[in-house]
């Protein structure tokens, strides 16, 4: 469907499952995120493994963070994977920031995580954020932005506020769920139509896919709830 923006979020155990989730929802979806559980269990070899013949872009999810230096180098390793999209932590700072963008391919996009979606604004006042997390994802898209990168990871929640201020930034959005669909450890949520007409450039779906008896069927429904 043309306006299909569904990254289906493979929480899966093996290679094996990985494939045979993108050969149920391939048609339905517009494109796959590998995240930092798949990583740690399968490395880059796993990963090159589900993307082998897969018709859809990947979405490399680590969330990066560390020094300038190291992440730049984990970037420049990941480049023989092609991620379309990559993460790293906004709160690493400008300069860091920077340096995964410079150390990345020119045709993956760096985005930025700025709030957790299983954060609320007790979760980050105990963390010293005492401003909430409107704020923060606002202070956090600006630092991105000037830092040269592509786009934010933020919750609907905040998409709309962020994209006044970044209008031609990808604004990555998880937290997102099906009407009906169980939220789990996800604190702020919208439906897909909801996101994306908010500002959300890509919808990170995982469970509401991955868990349902059929499928294929469940992304089906989320692209035609988009249509």
């Amino acid at each position: 469907m043309a306006d299909n923006r569904v990254y289906v979020a493979a929480d899966v155990a093996s290679v094996a499952d990985a494939r045979a989730l993108v050969a149920d929802v391939w048609p339905h979806v517009a494109g796959l995120k590998l995240g930092l559980e798949f990583f740690c269990a399968h490395g880059p070899a796993g990963i090159a493994a589900v993307m082998d013949g897969c018709p859809l872009p990947l979405f490399l999810d680590l969330k990066l963070h560390d020094i300038p230096n190291t992440v730049a180098g984990a970037v420049a390793s990941l480049a023989p994977l092609a991620p379309a999209i990559l993460t790293v932590h906004a709160a690493g700072g400008a300069a860091m920031l920077a340096a995964a963008r410079a150390a990345a391919p020119p045709a993956t996009r760096v985005v930025a995580v700025t709030v957790l979606t299983s954060l609320d604004d007790d979760d980050l006042l105990s963390a010293g954020v005492a401003d909430g997390s409107a704020a923060q994802a606002q202070r956090l898209a600006r630092l991105t932005r000037d830092a040269g990168l592509d786009g934010i990871v933020c919750s609907p929640h905040e998409v709309a506020a962020v994209q006044a201020l970044w209008p031609a930034g990808l604004f990555v959005v998880p937290g997102v769920r099906p009407a009906g669909s169980a939220v789990g450890d996800q604190k702020r949520v919208m439906t897909p139509r909801e996101a994306r007409d908010a500002g959300a450039g890509v919808l990170v779906i995982g469970r509401p896919i991955t868990a349902a008896p059929d499928k294929a069927a469940a992304a089906a429904a989320i692209a035609v709830s988009l249509a």
